[in-house]
């Protein structure tokens, strides 16, 4: 938890381009989502409002994973994490596997759809000129302009949407429930292999058991995805 000196007016700035960031990218995971779904002919998510970029219907079903959680996540850690969901029809789901695995491979989908854009704007913005490659850059520090003012402005809004976006694509495709991957997965499977492997994990509870593997895996994963990503992004720059 930052002390009242450290809760300066620059960490509260960061700390509304990060909700922004936060809230955006969520809000394409979930509208993905939902969309998919509605294409293939699960409509229960479009009924509910969510095949939307407007954060609001999104918020009104997860107010706790959309608002407090990242808030909270933000004045102890300088980042921010949280959650939401969109709804489907478990027996969509199980009458057509195929089509409920393209569908939670399309959350993640939209989040790497951002993380391309985001680097495509960052290298734009260094081959103008206006944006700098840092010194170094690490996990805590790509969000830091190296630039003053606007320019400097748009490279952290560019930063943090591409930090926040290979967060949240490559962590929901972990092959654990409830996250995306665990069904996504299912795209190398028979359709009846599909739907017994889908059953068996739904019906064991392995919800908060399955959240706090996945999050000690991602930990000791994600510095090698970020080392890869930042190679790609600023080459010949130092990670740390």
């Amino acid at each position: 938890m930052p002390s009242a000196a450290e809760i300066t007016p620059q960490f509260l700035i960061l700390g509304v381009i990060w909700y922004i960031v936060f809230l955006f990218s969520t809000t394409c995971h979930e509208g993905a989502h939902s969309l998919a779904a509605k294409i293939g002919g699960d409509t229960t998510a479009f009924h509910g409002g969510q095949v939307t970029l407007n954060p609001i219907p999104h918020i009104r079903r997860s107010p706790f994973g959309l608002v407090v959680v990242p808030i909270v996540s933000y004045f102890l850690t300088h980042w921010m994490i949280g959650w939401a969901s969109a709804p489907y029809d478990p027996a969509w789901q199980e009458r057509y596997p195929r089509r409920a695995a393209w569908m939670a491979l399309a959350g993640p989908a939209a989040n790497f759809t951002l993380v391309i854009l985001s680097a495509i704007g960052i290298r734009v913005g260094m081959l103008l000129g206006y944006f700098h490659m840092p010194s170094y850059v690490g996990f805590t520090r790509i969000t830091e302009a190296s630039t003053p003012g606007i320019a400097g402005f748009a490279a952290t809004f560019l930063s943090i949407i591409f930090l926040l976006n290979l967060l949240l694509g490559t962590f929901n495709l972990l092959p654990v429930p409830p996250l995306d991957g665990n069904t996504g997965i299912t795209l190398f499977m028979s359709e009846g292999a599909a739907l017994r492997f889908m059953n068996w994990s739904h019906s064991q509870g392995f919800g908060m058991i399955g959240l706090l593997l996945a999050w000690y895996v991602y930990g000791e994963m994600f510095p090698h995805i970020f080392r890869f990503a930042l190679a790609a992004l600023y080459p010949g720059s130092h990670w740390g």
